[in-house]
């Protein structure tokens, strides 16, 4: 098709009115055998799928989880939860028991490492999400 062509058609579609491209639309879907689709949702759509490729690069925010305790070592892991959220000792305790628990729904990538060090260090194992 010749760039002449071309501007024909885009010459005789931009004198269409709203409801003669509606009309068209249609037309296009019906002869195609497809659904039309505004730009606006597949930018938002294309944006959470870049997002989700790279979490760790792009997230700000951490979600820490006690994922579980071993029994040997469960009062030094629950000190470690104590001095991490700053719950009493029968709070610190049914968490750790209750595992898997969130320990922090946010907070930053340090915090979240420290967090993980200290679990650790105490015999738990802790999950870092980012969100």
């Amino acid at each position: 098709m010749s760039k002449q062509t071309l501007e024909q058609i885009v010459d005789t579609l931009s004198e269409l009115s709203v409801l003669d491209m509606s009309k068209l639309k249609t037309l296009l879907e019906d002869k195609w055998g497809v659904k039309a689709a505004a730009s606006a949702p597949v930018m938002m759509a294309a944006a959470p799928a870049a997002a989700a490729a790279s979490p760790e690069a792009e997230s700000t925010e951490f979600k820490v989880t006690l994922e579980e305790s071993t029994p040997d070592k469960k009062i030094g892991i629950i000190k470690a939860v104590r001095e991490i959220t700053g719950l009493g000792l029968k709070e610190a305790k049914d968490l750790v028991e209750g595992a898997p628990k969130v320990l922090k729904e946010t907070t930053t990538k340090a915090d979240a490492e420290e967090i993980n060090k200290k679990i650790t260090a105490a015999g738990g194992k802790v999950t870092v999400k980012g969100l």
